[in-house]
C-alpha cells in the first residue's frame, strides 16, 4: 500500500506542477494579446498620422489648382 499512496502523491505533485505551468502560459499570453492590442493600436495611430501628413502636403497643390481653373474675382 505504500507504494500506492507513493505513486498517488507523485501524481498529485506533477498534476500542481502541470496546473502551475498551464496558469503561467496562460498569463503569459494574456500578456502577450495585451501588448499585440497596444501594438496594433499604436500603428493604426501612425497610419492616420500619416495619412493626415498626406493629405495636408497634397491639400495646397490641389487647392492652387482649383484657384487657377476658377480664379476669384472681387
Amino acid at each position: 500500500m505504500g507504494y500506492h499512496e507513493d505513486d498517488q502523491a507523485k501524481l498529485e505533485q506533477l498534476l500542481e506542477s502541470l496546473i502551475k505551468m498551464v496558469g503561467k502560459a496562460n498569463k503569459n499570453v494574456d500578456n502577450l494579446q495585451i501588448r499585440v492590442r497596444q501594438l496594433e493600436c499604436l500603428i493604426r495611430e501612425q497610419q492616420l498620422v500619416i495619412k493626415e501628413k498626406d493629405l495636408l502636403e497634397n491639400y495646397p497643390r490641389h487647392h492652387h489648382h482649383s484657384l487657377e481653373k476658377f480664379p476669384l474675382h472681387f
